[in-house]
């Protein structure tokens, strides 16, 4: 398979009544440790909104690199690992953009200038947000050029500028977003903590309006209703601020302790708002990232 396939980092959360915790039960304590890690992922997300300027204009969702092609038998798991950890480097001087601005242009044609970076600050940033060791071989960069890619973000898909790399040793190319951190929000989840893992149900969606208080989000869980044996009802709340909203799914199972398969279903929740969502971002619990949004009408 030769296309564009974007690299996510998954959270592995259970979906299924009795296969473990998502966090999200009714219980009292758990449903305030919810609330409070989606009120420091709204601290995060304002500070992120701040830092590139206090506009909300282009939030990418998921990750801003993307990989052409398949590695090689030979050396794939090496590459594979190198690139999780970002360890990627440039083996020579590379471009800068040749232009300060480029552009991304949503679906519907909206169109927004903005600030690009050089190919050696993509590849920076791209270090600085994965940033660990692997006890692997880094790839190295030859060669980049300034080119466009599909990205989702929080108002549809749009194309947005991006650096594609060259690399040594392999046919496969990677791409990252070119835009410049002072125009686009991107946000830091919190560190990994094993002792205190970030819980909840994380939505991977949300479909509403700007104008309206009610927002539909989507997520895997039961495939049955809590009226059936491992089945599962659902409700949501929000905690909100001026820039975002953190949805909470309450997950309400048929029974505690059931002996439940490994199978989860696309679901979704309806969440009323204490204010129109206008213009701001819908984030999941878990990390506090942004989720894609459809905006309807």
């Amino acid at each position: 398979m030769g296309g564009r396939r974007w690299l996510v980092w998954v959270t592995a959360v259970a979906v299924l009544g009795g296969c473990g915790a998502t966090g999200s039960g009714s219980g009292g304590a758990d449903l305030d440790r919810l609330r409070q890690q989606a009120r420091d992922a709204l601290t995060r997300y304002d500070q992120a909104v701040r830092d590139a300027g206090g506009a909300q204009g282009f939030v990418p969702v998921g990750e801003l690199t993307g990989q052409l092609g398949d590695w090689e038998p030979a050396n794939g798991d090496n590459n594979k690992q190198a690139l999780l950890a970002g360890q990627v480097f440039p083996a020579t001087a590379l471009p800068t953009a040749g232009q300060q601005t480029g552009k991304v242009v949503w679906e519907n044609g909206r169109t927004q200038p903005v600030p690009l970076m050089s190919a050696e600050e993509a590849l920076a940033q791209l270090r600085a947000m994965r940033g660990g060791g692997c006890g692997c071989l880094p790839l190295e960069v030859t060669a980049a050029r300034l080119t466009t890619v599909r990205i989702p973000t929080t108002r549809g898909p749009a194309t947005a500028s991006a650096w594609e790399y060259t690399l040594k040793g392999t046919a496969v190319r990677l791409t990252r977003i070119a835009v410049a951190p002072s125009a686009a929000i991107v946000v830091m989840p919190p560190a990994w903590d094993p002792e205190q893992p970030h819980g909840g149900l994380a939505i991977e969606s949300a479909t509403g309006t700007t104008t309206s208080q009610r927002l539909t989000v989507a997520f895997t869980g039961a495939p049955d209703p809590g009226s059936q044996p491992c089945g599962a009802d659902y409700s949501a709340e929000a905690v909100e601020s001026v820039n975002a909203v953190v949805v909470i799914v309450i997950e309400h199972r048929h029974a505690d302790g059931e002996a439940c398969g490994d199978v989860g279903a696309r679901r979704t929740a309806t969440v009323d708002l204490a204010q129109p969502l206008g213009e701001r971002a819908v984030l999941e619990v878990q990390q506090g990232l942004p989720v894609a949004l459809t905006i309807n009408g």
